[in-house]
């Protein structure tokens, strides 16, 4: 008999990498409800270009990685968690080629590396560079083929339910015929992503509104780290806006990173001027780094040029963002790339063990959901896809080994509703907070900027009570973000204050 979807052992909210990871790691005798916001493909994950950082090379280590990752952090990782983390790499890579993801290989079979930001070796395993599209494709479509795993797409979690003990026993769901319905579990997983849909131009699909930080906050969760938000380098910009992102990888296979001259063509290479490592900076260095130049010359984007390298080799290498590139024109083997940075990554999140157990009883977070200390100041590029992998294979293993818990009384969550706002007034309002987050909590920031956000967050939270849940989610998610930032007296990694003295980092 079909299991009901409103009541299950293990309920899974987001189905990213972590989520379809979490799925099929978990024993069939569970039954399992993952819940998908938008259409099972539409997550970040499946966007993510770059690959999954593991120590593969016998020239790598896993210090020099657990070094990198450091340096990145701006020595604010939890160096514990970092080295549980990276040292289960290889067993990750090995686990996702079982399950078939196509991962690109040299001639030989073995897998081909490539090198991004920050690593100082050759440890991205990848697929070509469309690497998160085949790993989700890959165990998505394994999830469907089995039984005991229900995947039930356009259901947005609306809030968690907590029994008396304020156990977490499930949450309330807005179905795709949007009727409200309580889905029961014994263990309530959040692999909900990111927040970058907070600003107005971000690498984030539409679904990466917060909703999984600020329900867990409301249910008794510790959220940290929040003002941490990276910025990707180089997303493409046309007309103006953002219309794609243009991997790190492009910069680890030799790109450069150039002002435009008065012809538009790639003129001065300005990333010495910033930092040593020039190109291969950390993201956070490279981001401000942009930043500051298209402030100082007044220019809407730089440019990212690597037609040094062939035709041929960019369509083996880099067919995705040679795609994305010519579908606005631009070929990336004669042409320059215009690029500027954009919202693409939250470093913090919902306080969590590496195995993805959290304050509350019965709620898990994993993936980018969670905060383990991982990341600290700022993510090394492509260790978030393996985080995924590592927390929820971490998350079933302690699962398996917990009795099932069976729902009691449900203690609800009341809201007062407001005056019901128009869908008109709300796109307004939405648009209004990604504005002020862009403005006043951005790549650069100051105590006048932040004290000034925060005082509009107020009057909007008493103007704003008959908003939708998710409007509402990414409000009380900018106010933590805001009085996070305020709390940090130091400039450090992604958060760059100008009123506060930068944090001595490690010396790389």
């Amino acid at each position: 008999m079909p299991q009901s979807p409103t009541d299950c052992d293990v309920l899974i909210i987001g189905c990213g990498l972590a989520g379809l990871t979490l799925a099929l790691s978990l024993p069939s005798r569970l039954r399992i409800t993952v819940l998908s916001k938008s259409s099972a493909d539409e997550c970040a994950s499946a966007w993510a270009q770059g690959g999954v950082a593991a120590v593969l090379d016998p020239g790598d280590s896993l210090q020099a990685h657990v070094q990198d990752t450091l340096i990145a952090g701006a020595s604010l990782c939890d160096e514990a968690a970092v080295r549980r983390i990276l040292e289960q790499g290889p067993q990750a890579i090995a686990w996702l080629q079982a399950q078939g993801v196509p991962f690109s290989t040299h001639a030989d079979g073995s897998l081909h590396l490539t090198r991004e930001g920050g690593h100082s070796a050759r440890r991205i395993v990848h697929a070509a560079d469309r690497t998160g599209q085949a790993v989700h494709q890959t165990l998505l479509q394994a999830c469907r083929r089995l039984k005991h795993i229900t995947l039930l797409q356009h259901c947005t979690a609306m809030e968690l339910l907590q029994d008396v003990q304020q156990r977490c026993v499930g949450a309330s769901v807005r179905n795709a015929d949007g009727q409200q319905q309580n889905m029961l579990a014994s263990h309530t997983v959040l692999a909900t992503g990111g927040m970058g849909q907070i600003y107005p131009s971000t690498t984030n699909p539409a679904t990466a509104t917060g909703d999984g930080i600020a329900m867990a906050w409301r249910a008794g969760c510790v959220v940290r780290d929040l003002e941490f938000m990276q910025f990707h380098p180089t997303a493409l910009q046309v007309g103006g806006r953002s219309v794609g992102l243009v991997s790190e990888a492009l910069r680890g296979e030799g790109a450069l990173l150039c002002l435009p001259d008065r012809q538009g063509r790639p003129g001065e290479r300005f990333m010495l001027r910033h930092d040593p490592r020039a190109e291969l900076a950390p993201r956070d260095i490279v981001a401000r780094a942009i930043d500051g130049e298209m402030r100082a010359h007044q220019l809407p984007h730089v440019l990212l040029d690597i037609t040094h390298r062939s035709r041929d080799w960019l369509e083996q290498h880099f067919p995705g963002v040679m795609a994305l590139c010519a579908a606005h024109g631009i070929d990336i083997a004669t042409q320059p790339i215009p690029v500027a940075p954009c919202a693409h990554y939250a470093c913090g999140g919902v306080q969590a063990h590496v195995d993805g157990r959290t304050a509350v009883a019965g709620l898990w977070a994993i993936g980018e959901v969670a905060r383990t200390g991982l990341h600290g100041a700022n993510r090394l590029a492509s260790n978030s896809l393996l985080e995924c992998v590592v927390m929820a294979r971490s998350a079933a293993l302690r699962m398996a080994e917990q009795p099932l818990h069976k729902p009691a009384a449900i203690q609800g969550r009341q809201r007062k509703p407001g005056k019901s706002l128009s869908a008109e007034s709300q796109q307004e309002m939405r648009q209004s907070l990604q504005q002020l987050m862009l403005h006043n909590v951005g790549i650069v920031r100051s105590n006048h900027s932040l004290i000034a956000a925060a005082k509009q967050l107020v009057l909007w939270r008493a103007q704003w009570r008959g908003a939708d849940p998710a409007l509402r989610n990414q409000l009380a998610l900018c106010s933590l973000m805001v009085d996070a930032a305020l709390q940090r007296h130091v400039s450090v990694g992604a958060h760059c204050n100008l009123d506060c003295p930068a944090l001595e980092a490690a010396a790389a």
